[in-house]
């Protein structure tokens, strides 16, 4: 398959992220950035492909920390 040429380089990065972060050699985070992707699509990708995510401490806290401050911001809104 041809991809037009605008196209192939964004298209190996995602794959270089997929690919390093099935190895364990990216973080989820650092997956993300080298695939320009946002979080949610990288997991989309990841989804898709049935590839299941590397849950670390370092994640999990941000994830926590996310949700946190997702729920001040829903709080305030509902106030």
């Amino acid at each position: 398959m041809r991809l037009p040429e605008s196209e192939i380089e964004p298209r190996l990065r995602i794959e270089l992220a997929v690919g390093l972060y099935i190895q364990s050699l990216l973080s989820f985070g650092k997956g993300c950035e080298l695939a320009g992707l946002s979080r949610e699509q990288f997991a989309g990708i990841l989804g898709q492909r049935a590839i299941p995510r590397h849950y670390e401490s370092e994640e999990l806290a941000d994830d926590i920390r996310y949700g946190r401050s997702d729920l001040t911001l829903w709080a305030y809104l509902a106030s």
